[in-house]
């Protein structure tokens, strides 16, 4: 029987208003009065989970709204590469107008996957230090729940890397604030020395359906590395 290691993505809550500028790694704060959502996340999410956030401060209210909704989290762990992509000089300005500069221009996401932001970084350099990240926890917390509050990006990120996906494609994965994304790691064992990663949901909104609903009725693709 192989190690089953379980990853919980969960988005943060919206953003206060930022007048329709780019925000990125930038730190403002979100609106948790939403008592219904976090009640239910707090019925879906596992018991004795490990908590890992991002050392902004919106993913932090996020966990809070849940642990006060019933849901005993522990102290989170602070992991800084897991915070959003740094957009650089772009943050802070009006999305349309960077949006209008580019060239070629992403359908899903402000840039393509390569395209590094002047002064911040790619989608790409996002996933190095998220992939680098999500190794060691599955390593530290092997067979346990992490329960990891982040953001729309990074969540992307973590997508692409256990289903080794092209960082564009990657990209293309709706992530809802709020929203649930559970990746089991598999692993290792003598015919998979790297382990194997299953996808039961992506943007999953936490309701007292999904709460009843088994994992077989879940998306399931397990892939080797």
């Amino acid at each position: 029987m192989s190690t089953r290691t379980r990853w919980w993505w969960v988005r943060h809550a919206p953003v206060t208003s930022t007048d329709g500028r780019i925000y990125g790694n930038t730190d403002p704060p979100a609106n948790v009065e939403d008592p219904p959502t976090y009640a239910a996340l707090a019925r879906f999410l596992p018991q004795d989970g490990t908590l890992v956030t991002s050392q902004l401060q919106r993913t932090h209210q996020t966990a809070n709204a849940i642990r006060d909704a019933g849901l005993d989290l522990p102290e989170a762990t602070i992991e800084e590469d897991l915070q959003e992509q740094n957009f650089g000089d772009w943050q802070g300005r009006k999305r349309e107008d960077v949006y209008a500069e580019l060239d070629p221009k992403h359908l899903f996401w402000l840039a393509p996957a390569r395209t590094r932001a002047p002064g911040g970084e790619s989608f790409v350099d996002m996933m190095g230090r998220v992939s680098a990240v999500i190794e060691r926890l599955t390593s530290e917390h092997s067979g346990r729940d992490i329960i990891s509050v982040g953001h729309g990006g990074v969540i992307r990120a973590a997508i692409g890397h256990a289903l080794n996906l092209d960082p564009e494609v990657a990209l293309a994965c709706q992530i809802d604030n709020c929203s649930v994304t559970r990746l089991d790691h598999f692993g290792p064992t003598e015919s998979h020395p790297e382990g194997a990663w299953a996808l039961f949901h992506v943007n999953q909104h936490a309701t007292t359906e999904s709460i009843l609903a088994p994992d077989h009725t879940a998306m399931l693709a397990l892939l080797q590395r």
